[in-house]
């Protein structure tokens, strides 16, 4: 147990701010979650409104993960790597339902040289 005044505050201090880092990395989790949901669902039925669903999930994820580094409960590598783990599932999606033509990859090549 704590002996001095200040360390008793710095206690109290340490759980208010622990609730509080709970619950904006709580809030991040759910939102990265349901936008891997909704990445899944436009995998599975690609439409214009599926992506639309995923982009404004996106948007929100992206909204939190920013909020909670600039409160200092992320470091701001840490929600760079969520955010970047969120475009690299999407664009994982999108090859897989557009292939690149090998049309357009071969004249690339031979431009180049």
């Amino acid at each position: 147990m704590a002996n001095s005044k200040s360390a008793l505050k710095r206690i109290q201090i340490a759980e208010r701010n622990r609730v509080r880092n709970k619950t904006y990395k709580s809030a991040v989790r759910t939102l990265m979650k349901k936008y891997f949901e909704a990445v899944e669902d436009y995998a599975r039925q690609p439409s214009p409104e599926s992506l639309q669903d995923v982009k404004n999930r996106m948007s929100a994820a992206y909204s939190k993960i920013d909020k909670a580094v600039k409160r200092g409960v992320l470091h701001s590598n840490n929600g760079s790597r969520k955010k970047s783990r969120l475009v690299k599932q999407l664009k994982k999606v999108q090859t897989q339902l557009n292939p690149p033509s090998p049309e357009t990859s071969t004249a690339e090549t031979t431009e180049a040289s």
